[in-house]
């Protein structure tokens, strides 16, 4: 099946089988964390939109505990970056009805969060089909080291993602139900 088949399917499933009951411990979070001894207190995240796994929760043990958080905004060069970000703190709805922070404070996240259309056990991932992420962590793979976790729901796993040169593979996935590494 090609990408954008399989994109349309994933996201009639996530939509169908949406639930914010699904959650992901804070616990497994900073467990994950410290397994793969993550100090970095510098976080990039995402704000669910389109029925995207709800990591809310996360945040705000993040926010607890003194971490940095942030959002990514789309420029009008069509490149992203991640700016600071609070709950407290307004939103604003980009062009494609994504919320992204206000702020102007660029952050340089060490550990990224990353929605999921699907993923696959060889850790590659299926976005929307912009690119964003894959061009940010191009750009920035070379200069620092990221820790990439995408972040779905376990009905989202395929047997095998189409890739193609431009992909980037993630260093773990988190679900639900398990975290693969």
């Amino acid at each position: 099946m090609n990408k954008l088949s399989l994109r349309k399917k994933l996201i009639r499933l996530r939509k169908k089988n949406y639930s914010k009951n699904f959650s992901i411990s804070s616990n497994s979070f900073f467990n994950l964390l410290e397994k793969k001894k993550l100090k970095s207190k510098i976080i990039g995240g995402y704000y669910p939109f389109n029925y995207e796994f709800e990591i809310l929760n996360i945040l705000e043990e993040l926010e607890k505990k003194n971490y940095t958080f942030s959002l990514p905004k789309i420029s009008n060069n069509n490149e992203m970056n991640f700016y600071k970000w609070s709950k407290t703190e307004p939103l604003k709805v980009n062009k494609y009805g994504i919320p992204e922070p206000i702020s102007n404070t660029k952050v340089y996240p060490k550990i990224l969060l990353i929605p999921l259309v699907g993923f696959d056990y060889n850790l590659n991932r299926l976005g929307y089909g912009g690119g964003y992420y894959d061009r940010y962590l191009s750009k920035k793979q070379n200069k620092n080291e990221l820790f990439k976790i995408g972040v779905g729901f376990s009905f989202q796993k395929v047997k095998s993602i189409p890739i193609d040169k431009y992909d980037k593979k993630l260093d773990c996935v988190m679900t639900e139900k398990v975290i693969i590494e």
